[in-house]
C-alpha cells in the first residue's frame, strides 16, 4: 500500500503546484472548488482500503491535505495547520477513512449498497454462530488489526447506526468525527 499511497500523494502534490500558479488569479472560492475537484476527490477515492494501516503509511496523504489547506487559505509553511483544517471543516486523513467506512456500512445497513457489498456483510441474526442475540440487528465486524481505528469506527457506529436517512447520517457522522479529531 505504500507504493499506492506514494503515487496518490505524488499526483496530488503535482495538482497543488499547478493550482498554486493560478491561485492569485482565481480567488479563494474558485481555489477551494478546484482543490476539491483535483485533490480531495483523489484523496477520498477508495480510501477505505487504507483502514487499519499505520500512520506512517498514510502520512503522505495527510501532508497533501495540509498543503491543500495552505494553498486555499494562503498560509505559509511554518504556520500551524490545525486551525486551517478546522476553518475549512476538513477531517484529518485517518478520520476521512473512518468516515468513508462508516458511510459504506450505513449503506449496507439500509440496503442501499451495491449487491456485492450486501452479499459480503450479514447481520448477527443471520450468523450461524450467534443466533438469537439482542444485538441481532448489528453487523458482523471484520477483524481489524489496528485497534485505534477499530475503536473509532465502533464508537461512531454504535450511536449512529439507527439513523436511516443517509444525508442526516452523513451530517451527524462528520460532526461526531470532527469533534473527536479536534477535541471540540
Amino acid at each position: 500500500m505504500k507504493e499506492h499511497v506514494s503515487k496518490v500523494a505524488s499526483s496530488c502534490f503535482y495538482q497543488v503546484r499547478r493550482l498554486r500558479q493560478i491561485r492569485h488569479l482565481v480567488g479563494l472560492e474558485v481555489t477551494a472548488q478546484l482543490v476539491s475537484v483535483f485533490i480531495l476527490s483523489r484523496l477520498d477515492y477508495c480510501n477505505s482500503v487504507l483502514a487499519g494501516l499505520p500512520r506512517c503509511t498514510t502520512e503522505p496523504l495527510q501532508r497533501v491535505l495540509n498543503a491543500a489547506a495552505r494553498l486555499i487559505l494562503n498560509h505559509r509553511l511554518h504556520e500551524h495547520i490545525t486551525p486551517a483544517l478546522q476553518q475549512l471543516h476538513w477531517l484529518p486523513i485517518d478520520y476521512r477513512i473512518t468516515y468513508q467506512l462508516c458511510l459504506i456500512m450505513h449503506l449496507v445497513h439500509t440496503s442501499r449498497a451495491p449487491q456485492y457489498l450486501l452479499d459480503c456483510v450479514q447481520t448477527v441474526a443471520h450468523s450461524s454462530r450467534r443466533p438469537g442475540l439482542r444485538s441481532s440487528d448489528t453487523l458482523h465486524q471484520a477483524e481489524v488489526q489496528n485497534q485505534v481505528w477499530r475503536a473509532r469506527f465502533l464508537l461512531c457506529w454504535t450511536h449512529l447506526h439507527q439513523i436511516n436517512v443517509t444525508s442526516l447520517f452523513k451530517c451527524r457522522l462528520k460532526t461526531d468525527l470532527f469533534r473527536r479529531a479536534y477535541h471540540c
